[in-house]
């Protein structure tokens, strides 16, 4: 774990990521964000929301998981901003009590159907946190385009075992913001493309 009073310069944040690929996951239940049940002992969060309809609004939603919208700015950033990749590592960045605080995962898995897109990744042991979190988009058979946010986990480092309802509080407003800013992305980025068609 680590913390810094100021936002990371990427200087110090690629020696940190480039430390995380010996990591090991820091619980055992690995890829269970897949099955419809998740395991117990851990605290369960589910959130969905519509964002559009149509195969734009799915192709605006597939775009937002690649930039990693769903992490709700300032207080949150994800290094690096880059489209997803099996097995590789990130930084969760997130801003509290005036620090920011340093958070290490790695996806775990993919999906890329023709409906339904998006990944998971698994708590490492440099997170305050254990667990897995699936970020999914996904299109139904009446073309409505939702966003899942889905997650089991339970606090890792003491100090975050001494405050749970503070903890909890902050992953149920990560939630709201994460699908606010989801449903704010697919819809700007549908405003502009009927903007450019009707220029052209």
């Amino acid at each position: 774990m680590k913390i810094s009073f100021k936002f990371p310069r990427e200087k110090s944040l690629i020696p940190w990521l480039k430390a995380r690929k010996q990591s090991q996951y820091s619980y055992p239940e690995h890829k269970a964000t897949l099955d419809t049940e998740f395991p117990k002992g851990y605290n369960h969060d589910r959130n969905i929301c519509q964002l559009g309809i149509g195969e734009k609004a799915f192709e605006a939603a597939k775009e937002a998981i690649n930039q990693w919208v769903m992490f709700p700015k300032p207080w949150t950033h994800i290094y690096p901003a880059q489209p997803f990749v099996q097995d590789k590592e990130v930084v969760v960045l997130f801003r509290l009590f005036g620090l920011w605080w340093f958070n290490s995962s790695r996806i775990i898995y993919t999906i890329n159907e023709p409906n339904r897109y998006g990944f998971a990744y698994g708590t490492l042991t440099q997170h305050v946190e254990k667990g897995e979190e699936l970020f999914l988009v996904e299109k139904d058979a009446e073309g409505k385009v939702w966003y899942r946010l889905e997650a089991f986990s339970q606090p890792r480092a003491w100090y975050v075992k001494l405050f749970k309802p503070l903890a909890r509080h902050h992953q149920k407003r990560f939630g709201k913001q994460s699908k606010a800013a989801m449903q704010a992305f697919v819809a700007n980025y549908l405003k502009q493309q009927e903007l450019t068609n009707t220029i052209n």
